[in-house]
Parts: C-alpha cells; sequence; structure tokens
C-alpha cells in the first residue's frame, strides 16, 4: 500500500480472521477462506480465491503459506486458473518443485508471472547446490526466464531481474542489512503494487527491486544494518519514492 495500491487484501485461513489481524492492520481487508484440520488453506480454498481473483488486479501468492501438500496442490491451480500478474514468492515458489511443467503450462497462457526466490529457493528449483547458483547468478536467471517463459527475479547481493524477452538488470541498491524475516515479502508487495498501476512486469520487478533497495538503504543510515526490520524498509518507500521521482 506503501508503494500506491489502491486496495489489498489479505487471504487467510477463517480461524485467523480475528479482530487483532484487523487492528494491526486496519488498511488491509480481509478474505477469510476455508481450512484444513491443521489450520492452513488447501483445495478447498481455491472455490472462493477463484471466485475473488475474478475482480482484482494481481495476485501475490506464497508467503505464510506452509509447505503441506493441499496448500502445494492449492498454488498450482490457482496459478493455472489465474489470467492476471501473479507474484510467486516463499512457498509459492516450493509448491513447483518437481512439478515445473505446470508452471510451463500456465506460462504459456498467462505471460505475467513473476517468480521471486532467494539463492536457496531457486537451488531447489533447479534440483542443484545454492553454490552453483550463486556461481552464475546472471545466466541461471537469465537461461530460467527463457526456458519458463516467466520474469524473475533472483535476490541477494545484487538482485538479478531477468525476463524471458531477454531483457536483464542487475540491481545496485540494498545491503547485508536486509537478510531478514519479511524482507523478501516487501519486495513481492513492491512489485505487486506497481503492476496494478500498469507497468508491464520487467518494469514492475525492476523498479520495485531498486526502490525495495534503496528503501533499505535509508532505513540502514537510521536504524543500522543490524538493526534493520522488514518494517523499517516499508516506513522508508515513500522517502526512496520521493528522491527518485
Amino acid at each position: 500500500m506503501r508503494s500506491g495500491a489502491g486496495m489489498v487484501t489479505l487471504g487467510i485461513p477463517k480461524s485467523l480472521n480475528t479482530a487483532l489481524v484487523k487492528i494491526k492492520y486496519p488498511e488491509v481487508m480481509t478474505l477469510p477462506l476455508p481450512e484444513t484440520k491443521a489450520g492452513t488453506l488447501g483445495l478447498s480454498s481455491f472455490a472462493k480465491i477463484r471466485d475473488f481473483i475474478k475482480d482484482t488486479d494481481v495476485l501475490v501468492i506464497g508467503p505464510g503459506l506452509t509447505r503441506e501438500a493441499g496448500v502445494q496442490g492449492l498454488v498450482r491451480r490457482a496459478v493455472a486458473f489465474a489470467n492476471r500478474p501473479v507474484i510467486i514468492d516463499a512457498d509459492g515458489l516450493n509448491a513447483f518443485i518437481g512439478h515445473l511443467t505446470v508452471l510451463k503450462s500456465a506460462a504459456k497462457v498467462n505471460k505475467r508471472l513473476i517468480l521471486t526466490p532467494h539463492p536457496g529457493e531457486m537451488a531447489r528449483l533447479l534440483g542443484c547446490s545454492i553454490k552453483k547458483v550463486q556461481a552464475d547468478r546472471k545466466n541461471i536467471a537469465r537461461q530460467f526466464s527463457l526456458d519458463y517463459k516467466v520474469t524473475l527475479v533472483l535476490k541477494g547481493h545484487n538482485t538479478i531481474v531477468a525476463d524471458y524477452g531477454g531483457s536483464y538488470f542487475v540491481n545496485k541498491t540494498g545491503n547485508a542489512g536486509m537478510s531478514t524475516a519479511g524482507s523478501g515479502d516487501v519486495l513481492s508487495g513492491m512489485i505487486a503494487a506497481f503492476l496494478g498501476q500498469g507497468l508491464d512486469s520487467f518494469l514492475a520487478a525492476k523498479y520495485a527491486v531498486y526502490l525495495h533497495g534503496l528503501a533499505g538503504d535509508l532505513a540502514a543510515e537510521e536504524k543500522t544494518q543490524i538493526s534493520l526490520i522488514a518494517t523499517d524498509i516499508i516506513d522508508k518507500i515513500p522517502q526512496a519514492i520521493r528522491q527518485c521521482s
């Protein structure tokens, strides 16, 4: 929302749709969804998600979902159904380990899929070591985006944004203090906000990565890298946008 999204709706298991959530995040709408006995989302959640996203601009899927088998099936089905920009992050990425053919099929229909793996997630998707990913980050990111017709954001030092059209961007903003829980979720939200404002996948991802890193740098100047947390990055998004306007 700090990046310009007009309305955000958080899909959560219905048992979590409590007053606490609404008080903590008063600007965010919630969509309570059917849940499993374990309290997670599953395939029973799909029908309600399917109906809801018909009227949305962008879908972010993955953060906080867990790796339950039912959750992973839900992710694959939702991504295959969505005919709008989709950012796949965190446990959404894990749903495609061993199922990259499903991703490829979805990308044939929807050219607006964006994946945001960190090196560990990238290694799991490819079935290789993190060391191999880190040794050839640019080429691995570019080849994956070409092979699967997606936009890929390979996070880490000098985050790489690669597009299946052959374009790529190496980011120079950001700092080590941003390697903290929730920082990647902030980035996914920023990409979604820029997509919702009409940018194409590559531009939205590129600008979000740059501004996310800049906001992190501004936050580190004030809080220090060692004390940096994800909400500090959010607090500096307006300043980062102003600085680049």
